[in-house]
């Protein structure tokens, strides 16, 4: 179990690394291999020459900042987050926290226009810049998808996206928001510390597309348990492979650890769009993925059987394992 604890992690082991940068210009079938090179290596890349607008990107994360920069009297009345609108500190239902506060959205527009009267002074302006974001970032997410399959040899190769195009997708828009650990007034004797912001976790959904400010936080974990920080980028979108696209890509893609860490001065913002199927939909590899050197890996599931596994364990927990298809033995 993992808590996002609010001790420095300074002495973390932490290096730099080349992380895979993509750049969606290039050939089709190049991109295809080598987002699939990256999603098993990694489970991480970064994606350029996207296509989002940066106008788009720009709108989003101004009303973004606007709201976080507000009093706290006036975000809390965009709460409490149940899981939806504001929240701070705490991460999920079972006692994770973080120095984090945060919005959270499902992606259904008239659910953000209602929603966006208790955040904005003008609700119209921000439903819209949320909703013109989230149709941008879902559009790439599906693009990326298909992108995958079709490096996987799979036949049809809409049949990632497909569930998070579903009129009924489970998918969530969120903004985070890590407030400096130091003020400008603080005095130069101070010894500056970063903090967890959010925990060490995978997600759970298929895909996450994530976009932040300026200022570094992202930390992946790779296989030795090295921290590797990201830099930010702002031409750039980090996507991350969650479980449910482990489990559907039967094992070959890896749904990587990571973390926020604060910033001992600047205010860091992140906004995450997590692409997830309907609750009824069925989640397993397809046949393509599925042979006699490589057997199914995991049992069939829903998103919502997983959502509630999900719901009963803490931030760090392994949630997958809980779906392999290899029992362990009793013991004689």
């Amino acid at each position: 179990m993992v808590v996002a604890s609010p001790n420095p992690i300074g002495a973390e082991k932490a290096q730099p690394i080349e992380l895979p940068v993509i750049d969606f210009s290039a050939e089709r079938s190049e991109v295809s291999k080598l987002i699939v090179e990256a999603c098993e290596e990694y489970g991480f890349f970064k994606v350029i020459n996207h296509g989002v607008s940066s106008d788009i990107i720009a709108q989003m994360e101004e009303e973004g900042l606007n709201f976080f920069r507000k009093p706290l009297c006036e975000k809390q009345r965009a709460g409490p987050a149940t899981p939806f609108g504001y929240g701070s500190k705490n991460i999920g239902f079972n006692g994770d926290i973080g120095e984090v506060e945060y919005l959270l959205f499902d992606i259904n527009p008239l659910s953000i226009s209602q929603r966006s009267i208790s955040i904005s002074n003008d609700p119209q302006k921000f439903s819209s810049a949320v909703s013109g974001y989230i149709e941008a970032v879902r559009g790439l997410a599906c693009e990326i998808l298909d992108l995958m399959a079709e490096g996987l040899w799979v036949h049809d190769s809409s049949v990632f996206s497909r569930m998070i195009r579903d009129v009924e997708s489970d998918s969530l828009f969120r903004l985070n928001h890590y407030p400096p650990i130091l003020d400008s007034h603080s005095h130069s004797h101070c010894t500056p510390n970063n903090k967890v912001g959010f925990g060490e976790h995978s997600d759970p959904q298929i895909l996450t597309i994530l976009r932040s400010n300026d200022v570094a936080g992202l930390q992946i974990s790779l296989a030795d348990g090295v921290w590797v920080p990201v830099p930010p980028d702002p031409t750039a979108f980090c996507v991350n492979v969650g479980d449910l696209l482990q489990a559907m890509s039967n094992g070959r893609f890896v749904s990587v650890r990571h973390r926020a860490v604060t910033n001992s001065y600047k205010s860091r913002m992140s906004m995450a769009f997590f692409g997830a199927p309907p609750l009824h939909a069925w989640v397993t590899a397809p046949s393509e993925l599925v042979t006699p050197h490589r057997p199914l890996l995991y049992n069939p599931f829903t998103w919502a059987e997983y959502k509630k596994a999900s719901f009963s364990l803490r931030l760090g927990d392994t949630r997958l394992d809980l779906f392999r298809k290899t029992a362990l033995l009793p013991l004689d």
